[in-house]
This record gives C-alpha cells, structure tokens and sequence, in this order.
C-alpha cells in the first residue's frame, strides 16, 4: 500500500523555490486583510466567463508514495479560444518597478494549477495570467504567458521530484524512530516507587486523549515518567508530535538528559530545543534584516541545505548544535530551528511557544485537533504565567512622550495620539482615580480611537525607518497590537484596572481567571500531562490551568526514606510584617543554631528582599566568619552559574535566597552540596493591587479568594523551596518552617504526605537536641 503525503500546491512551491531574505522590517498588520479586499475587487470586475476562487485537486504516484495536492486558484477565464489562469498579487510597490520576472514563485504557483487544469481538462495548452493589484490606486498591471501541457508537466514533476527526495527520507526515519520505539525498553534497570504509576497514568491519558494533572515529589523521575510513555505513544502512532513546555530556561536540562538516556539505549527520535531569538542570535544585537545581519541576507537560498544536513547527522538539536549548524550554513539559528521543528518528533520549549496568544508556534496549531502532547512541567508556574500571557496595558506616558515627533509633519498622528490621551484624561477625571481602582466593565471608548491610531501609524513605520525615534514608535505601536487582540477576548474573567503612577496612568486589561483560554489552547492538541512536585491542593490548580470533566489526577508520595528528612516546624514565630520587628532575633538564633549543628551548605528562603537584608546584616554583626552569599534582585544567567557552582566546589556556605525565585526552584544539589535549608515565612504573594483583585474574584465565584490569592501561592513556594534539600534516595538533609501558621489546620492541610511526623520546636535547644540526634 502506497503511503499518503498531503500537501497544498502553495506549501509545495514554497519548501522547493524559496530563497532571498530574512526580512523582520515592519510591515503593515491590515496587509492581508487588504490582499484580500483587493483579490476580491479584482475578481469582482471580470463577466461571467471568470470563476473565482476554484478549487483544484491532484494525485501524483510514485512507487511508495502518493502525493494529495490540494489548491486554490484565484481565477479561471472561460473563452471560447482559450483559458487563463489568473494569479492575483496585491502590493503597495509601484507598478513600475513590477516586471514580468519580478518573483518566480508567482509564476510557479500558477503554472501548477495550469498543469492540473489542463490534465483534468484535457488542454493542449492554457494561459497563466499574473495580475498585480496596486492597493493604493487600485490600478492593475497584467502578465501573460501560453505553456504547452509538456511544459507544465516539466516544470510540476520537477517541483514533486524534488519535494518526495525530502518526503521520503523524512517518512523512511519514521520507520526507523518507530521501529526503535518499539523495542525501547525503560531506560533504568527498575522503576522507583511511584514511578510506574505515573508513567501508567501518563500513557492511559495520552490513549484516552485526557488531562492529567500529577502531583509527584522530587525523585520519582516525573521527567521520563512522562516523556517516555509519549515516546511510545508515537511508536503506536497515537501521537504525532510531542511538546515539552518549560517555565525556565534551567528547567530543560532535564528532559535533554532524558532525551540523551533514551538515545543511549537505542531511540532513533528527532528533538529539538527552541531558544529564545535573544539568546541564540549570532549577533550583538537582533536585527533580522539583510543590511545589518549577513545570516538573514541570502537566509531562505541556503537553509533547505542546511536542514537536509541536520536532520541526516543529528537526532539531539540542542542551542548549541544550531548555532554550530547556522555558522556552518550561514543561516539565522533561530529562524533555521523553527524550521526544522516542523520534523521534530520533541520540541522542547517555554510555555509561550504553546499558550501566549502573541507568540504561539501557529505553524502547528493551524489544523485543529492534531495528535499532540503536551507535556507541562513545573505547571504550578502557569498559573500567574498565563494571566500575564492573556493581560495587556498601555501607559498615557507612551502617548505624550511621541505625539511632538508627529507635530509639523504629521499632524493626523498628532491629533490621533492627543485624542487617546484625551479619553485617559477623562477616565482619570471622571473616576475620580487617585491610585488604583478597577471595574468589570471593559472600557469600549477606548478601542476604536487605539485601531485608528494604528492604522495611520502604520504608513509611517514603513516610510520612516531611518527616524531617530522609530524603535520607540515601533514600540508603542506593537504595544497597542497586543492591547488591542486582547481587547477581543475580554469577558467577564478579565477586569479593567487604571493605576496611577508617578503622574503616569496605567490602563490594564486583566485576565484574572485565564482557565478558558488555556483550555482553548490545548484543545489544539490531544492530550496534556500537567506535572511538579508542588500542585497544592490538586483541586486549585486542575480549577486554574484548564481542567474539565474527566480529567485525571494522581499524588503521589516521595519514593525517599521517611528518615532520611529531618523537618522542624517553629510555629511561635510570627514573621508577619507587623511582628517582624520584635521576631528578627528569634530568625537569626534559629539560623544559627540550624547551621552550626552540622558543617556544610545551606539555604536559607526568605519572602522578600526587603526581610532576607534585615536578617542578613543583623546575622553578619553577630557572626562575621560565616561565608554568607546573598541573591541580589538582577542577577545575570553568568551571576546565577557562579552563586550554584559555590555550592559544588565550596562547603560551609549559607546561601540566602528569596521564595519563589530563581534559586528555589529547578536546581539540583545532591549529596553534600546542600544538606539544608529555613524557610521564613508562609510565601504569601505581597500584598498589591492585583492580588486583591484575585481575591475579590475568587470569593465572589468560589468563596475561596484569600486561598486562591495569596494561601495557595505561597505554599507552592515554600514547598518549591524545601524541596531543594532532599533530592536523591542517598540524600539526608534537615528542614525547618519559620511561621506560627503553619500550627494552624488550614497549612498543615496542604502539607505533604512526607512531612507527615513533623516535629514542633520553640526554642533554640530544642532545634539543637533534635538535629544532634539526626545527625548523628
């Protein structure tokens, strides 16, 4: 039996002939909607011997393959003595400068739909008619050409000829990955306690086409316990693709190692990790335009080489092997790896890629209802992540910090910038705002003076960039692109809050409850497997991340002996902000007391920065031969490298780092490397302006805001930042809580089962007798 390849007539013109340069200048956001209004008066003008939009479809067969081709003509003339095939082009370049070679790919598309037409047809010969539609002056410019049949059928074998070199060497490593699968075996000799159960339920849910939301404590192996049941749901061809989304950029090293392990035992699969444009581009700065970027000049001549090359010699497409492939080829990195994850069987990549409405890859998610996997990992993090991802704002500091650029010269921007400003003025006024303040009701005045405004900016970004302001401009104008498509999905889970700042006015559209919209998202594939050691409670998070009806859950306990932890709860400490002033002696007693109990390294959380360089100075008065290393609020990823690689070269350092940042989550210290770690405090959020909007919105929909809010956060981060210290079945390590709530029902509720025997102390001694018997 043959095997099917479906592919548009464009898609297959495109992969085969295209060249020329990458080109992220701007360009008009109303252009295709333009292109279409023009196709439409184009056709529109011609008789009743012109049919539009036409629909043509051919099978192409070769000894293992048929190609399904499917395509849209924009035309076809019916005379008596001959028949065109009309390809309409709008533009804005002027039409002199337009000749009859101006792009081959017009032409090619074409000449594709003529070949199919005159077989169907049985035509000798047919004519391909290129019209070129000015936008402006609505003034037409047409080329005409007659092609025999045999000319035709050259050309459209020579495309198909060419694409099924590629179609099969792609679909022959199918084979070989799927054969691979198949006897892949679990890549440890046995499966720790806890981790045959989630894999089970990891591949009954991909089966099922189901979420599951799993919560499972550091050392079950959540990684390969769910990417390996993905791996072989791809071998019994239930999943096509599978996307392993990350919170950070840390976070990825894992599955890469997972990748790694499979490969070692015998996988034959393509995965690939997307970076960041920022962070892979060959250049100082990004600037994706032939004159100041010689990979992006000349880009789309080189980069089908360069994917033939890739894909034939490696099976692990890390950042680094792209760069060395970009320089090798001299292609854009990035642009060449989104590319060439069109073959991947694992994309490995931040949440965004999948969920943010701005960014997601709409290259895969164009077809509804393909047969992916989402893997979610750390998927605590995607509740705030995804609000911001769903909010947008401008500032009416924006609008007045440009509208002179436009004064003399382009007083139609001015006006439109002024009349924004305006209506800002206005709500300040009749609100009576001083500070903060939201309502539910969206803001409608606003949208229609925002869409004009860009509508006349537009002109300008393309006729003015060499301005000196332009980057500010371009600035404001995406910033108004993104309120303006979130603006089409307000509905009663958003709100409006205007906030005033420093005589700024800040005007946002908040997505407080962001669950439809992620559940939107991942409608677009077939499965999804939330998983973290910290989904507490399961209920919360199944609430906010897009659950419904028939979703699995699972919790499972920590696979580690129960003696191997030592936790130590002071619940008569109150680290309140009210209270912190009489407290700060008690944290500092129990820190040193916790540390001195035993030489080694040791992490110490804290709520804010504000808490933790209290505690550090009165610490460091008292005890000035410790070696203390403290987070500072914008640390470089090289910063960041060199605080973690203290802990595997040194001993005896106390680290002091704040909750839910970037050291509390996502790293790994094993063994000696840290034996420890003082949680102060209960993690709640600080208290601001939009956590009481969640609050508000909770409790009038679930009577739960304060949980929803600021209780449920914070012990994801306390529970993030405890799980720092026992991460191997080797490791043995002590823990203590700082915080009196945490002797209350409503926090010893969301514990973990393996805190469970938990001892209270309230004292100094006390913390000294029970981590000298541990230890010992």
């Amino acid at each position: 039996m043959s095997n099917i390849i479906k592919v548009s007539v464009r898609n297959l013109v495109e992969f085969v002939l295209r060249s020329g340069d990458i080109d992220n200048s701007f360009m008009s956001m109303s252009r295709a909607l333009e292109g279409t209004k023009a196709h439409q008066k184009v056709q529109k003008s011609y008789g009743i011997e012109y049919k539009s939009e036409v629909i043509l479809k051919h099978n192409v067969y070769y000894d293992d393959f048929i190609i399904e081709l499917q395509g849209r003509a924009d035309g076809i003339f019916t005379f008596s003595d001959e028949i065109i095939i009309d390809e309409i082009k709008s533009t804005t370049k002027d039409l002199e400068d337009i000749g009859e070679d101006y792009n081959e790919l017009h032409w090619a598309q074409a000449k594709c739909y003529g070949y199919i037409y005159s077989v169907q047809n049985d035509l000798d010969y047919i004519h391909i008619q290129l019209t070129y539609f000015h936008i402006e002056s609505e003034e037409k410019k047409l080329f005409k050409r007659k092609y025999t049949r045999e000319e035709l059928k050259e050309f459209f074998f020579f495309l198909t000829d060419k694409y099924i070199e590629w179609a099969s060497i792609t679909f022959y490593w199918g084979e070989t990955r799927n054969k691979s699968i198949k006897e892949l075996s679990f890549p440890f000799s046995s499966y720790r306690k806890g981790q045959r159960e989630l894999a089970v339920a990891a591949y009954k849910t991909i089966e099922e086409g189901k979420n599951l939301f799993a919560q499972a404590p550091t050392g079950i192996g959540k990684t390969m316990s769910t990417l390996f049941p993905s791996i072989k749901s791809i071998g019994e061809e239930i999943t096509s693709k599978i996307f392993y989304l990350t919170a950070k950029t840390i976070t990825r090293k894992i599955p890469i190692a997972s990748m790694e392990m499979m490969t070692e035992k015998g996988l034959r699969a393509k995965a690939i990790v997307i970076t960041a444009k920022d962070k892979i581009c060959l250049n100082d700065e990004v600037k994706c335009n032939p004159r100041d970027c010689t990979f992006a000049k000349g880009h789309y001549n080189r980069v089908n080489a360069a994917i033939m090359d890739i894909f034939e010699n490696e099976d692990l497409i890390t950042r680094d092997v792209a760069i060395s492939y970009g320089r090798k080829h001299n292609v854009c990195p990035f642009e060449f790896v989104l590319d060439v994850s069109l073959w991947a069987d694992v994309i490995i990549c931040d949440y965004n890629y999948v969920f943010d409405p701005q960014v997601y890859l709409k290259r895969f998610f164009e077809n509804p209802f393909e047969n992916y996997v989402f893997l979610i990992d750390e998927a605590h993090n995607l509740v705030d992540r995804s609000r911001e991802m769903f909010s947008a704002e401008i500032r009416k500091g924006s609008f007045l910090e440009l509208r002179d650029i436009f004064k003399e010269d382009y007083p139609p921007i001015y006006r439109s910038l002024n009349k924004v400003n305006s209506i800002l003025n206005k709500l300040k006024k009749d609100l009576e705002i001083e500070g903060e303040y939201y309502q539910k009701e969206e803001i409608a005045d606003l949208y229609y003076p925002i869409k004009k405004l860009m509508t006349i900016l537009e002109p300008w970004l393309v006729e003015e960039k060499n301005h000196e302001e332009y980057d500010k401009v371009l600035e404001l104008y995406f910033n108004l692109l993104t309120f303006n498509k979130i603006s089409e999905l307000y509905d009663n889970h958003y709100v409006t809050c205007i906030k005033e700042i420093s005589k700024d006015l800040i005007l946002k559209l908040y997505c407080v409850d962001s669950s439809y919209l992620l559940k939107e998202a991942l409608d677009r594939g077939r499965a999804s497997i939330f998983f973290s050691a910290t989904l507490t409670p399961l209920e919360y998070h199944m609430d906010l991340l897009g659950g419904k009806e028939g979703d699995y859950n699972i919790k499972l306990s920590s696979p580690f002996p129960r003696k191997n932890l030592c936790l130590m709860v002071g619940n008569n400490v109150s680290t309140r902000y009210r209270d912190r002033e009489r407290t700060y002696i008690h944290i500092v007693r129990y820190i040193e007391t916790f540390i001195s109990a035993k030489e080694g390294n040791y992490f110490i959380f804290f709520p804010s920065y504000a808490y933790m360089t209290t505690v550090y100075n009165l610490l460091i008065n008292r005890n000035q031969d410790l070696n203390i290393i403290i987070q500072n609020g914008n640390m470089s990823e090289i910063e960041r490298e060199e605080f973690l690689f203290k802990f595997e070269v040194g001993n005896n350092i106390i680290a002091f780092a704040v909750m839910g940042g970037i050291f509390s989550e996502g790293i790994d210290l094993t063994g000696e490397k840290l034996i420890g770690a003082i949680v102060v405090g209960v993690g709640l959020p600080q208290i601001c302006f939009e956590r009481n909007i969640i609050k508000d919105y909770f409790t009038h929909n679930l009577g739960e805001g304060y949980e929803y809010a600021y209780v449920y956060p914070g012990m994801n981060k306390v529970l993030q930042a405890a799980g720092r210290v026992i991460r191997s079945p080797e490791d043995r390590g002590a823990i203590l809580l700082i915080d009196d709530r945490y002797g209350t029902s409503k926090y010893k509720s969301l514990f973990p089962n393996e805190w469970l025997g938990f001892k209270n102390v309230r004292n100094d001694m006390t913390i000294e007798k029970i981590l000298e018997k541990f230890w010992e």
